[in-house]
């Protein structure tokens, strides 16, 4: 890959016939249409916040230098931003009067600040290196960019490497800040639009995880129907079986669960009830848990992450279990007690004990020392929860 140091580059020169576009939220062209401010590969604009966009203004007022910034150019001889997209970005925006920065207290738009001080932001002479190369060196190269101390994420590598027309269409669905849909997507995944993860996820479920390979299969694609597809029957699935939607939704693997029970009927209303139910009980230490176990018929209790018996608890049922079963003269583990082997009279260290339901929990029973006793650990495991 081939490299050269531009120094002659003003931001006047850079955000001349600046084009944003405030419905997708990126910059798309400077250089009066010579520059490509965010070619496929890149992510999108995540400065638009009042505090990155106006630091980066701030340093170019202040005469600090911003960075270098990477071009790439193509074989058709257009240049394209490699690095320094968000940069160029906030910069066009701010020349463009897209946002304001804060000056002894009052915003203040390009358009309105001192001649002077317009003068000095367009004359800026910025460090730019252009870079030719074949795109295996291209995309290579800019895997390892971290702009302004965010790195990329996994998504936003991947988007680089497979960039098409697939990753295309598929941006403007799940990368969309506009698309209707995020609002009742929000309710399941918990995700930022901006750093592809709604993209992410669907690609997760429609690849199983096989995110890169699935990517790399499709990368060419003209239309993004099977992951659009896979992506609404999940999101349509949990909105018909559940009535209410919680936090912990957000972080449930319902890709998964959806191929494992998607096929199984639910009577809704009876799920709503149940979950509802679970939500209130106090011995219910893994919320995010409830919705696996109901689709599973309510079998698996370690999903729940139940509640344990108090310490003192513990001691207290022991003490009182063993003062008995020596004044009886048997075992303090109640099912030794009635065996007819060696451990039929045998004391247990609390050691050697576990805590037990005595109503098992799954059949109503509390977390509570009135339901405790003191069981070895042998008889602990082979109770379950009978």
């Amino acid at each position: 890959m081939k490299t050269e140091l531009h120094t002659e580059w003003t931001i006047k020169d850079i955000c001349e016939g600046f084009v944003y576009n405030e419905l997708e939220g990126k910059g798309l062209f400077g250089m009066n249409g010579k520059l490509t401010i965010q070619p496929e590969y890149q992510r999108n604009y995540i400065y638009a916040d009042g505090k990155k966009d106006v630091a980066v203004i701030d340093s170019v007022i202040k005469g600090y230098p911003i960075g270098l910034i990477y071009f790439n150019r193509r074989e058709d001889g257009q240049l394209e931003v490699l690095d320094g997209q968000q940069r160029i970005t906030s910069l066009g925006r701010f020349v463009t009067s897209k946002f304001a920065i804060v000056d002894n207290g009052i915003p203040q738009y390009f358009r309105g600040i001192a001649k002077d001080k317009q003068d000095k932001i367009l004359a800026t002479k910025l460090l730019i290196y252009v870079c030719e190369g074949t795109e295996t060196e291209i995309k290579e190269w800019f895997k390892t960019i971290n702009i302004a101390g965010i790195p990329l994420n996994k998504q936003e590598v991947l988007n680089a490497i497979y960039s098409g027309s697939f990753v295309t269409l598929a941006k403007e669905e799940f990368s969309n800040s506009q698309n209707s849909n995020i609002s009742k997507w929000s309710s399941y995944i918990k995700a930022s639009i901006n750093r592809q993860e709604y993209l992410e996820c669907a690609l997760n479920w429609v690849s199983k995880g096989h995110i890169e390979d699935y990517m790399s299969l499709h990368r060419y694609d003209t239309n993004i129907n099977e992951l659009k597809t896979y992506f609404n029957s999940v999101i349509d699935w949990i909105d018909s079986i559940f009535f209410n939607t919680y936090p912990e939704m957000q972080t449930v693997e319902w890709g998964r669960l959806y191929e494992i029970y998607h096929r199984q009927p639910y009577n809704p209303q009876e799920i709503s009830t149940k979950v509802s139910e679970l939500y209130a009980d106090e011995c219910v230490k893994n919320k995010k848990g409830i919705f696996e176990y109901v689709l599973g018929g309510c079998q698996d209790s370690k999903l729940l992450e139940i509640r344990i018996f108090e310490e003192r608890d513990k001691k207290t049922v022991y003490a009182r279990q063993t003062q008995e079963a020596k004044e009886k003269g048997i075992s303090n583990c109640p099912l030794c007690a009635l065996s007819n082997d060696n451990n039929k009279k045998r004391i247990w260290t609390l050691k050697e004990m576990d805590a037990d339901h005595v109503t098992a929990w799954s059949k109503g029973g509390a977390t509570d020392i009135r339901n405790c006793q003191m069981l070895c650990k042998t008889h602990n495991r082979i109770k379950g929860n009978k």
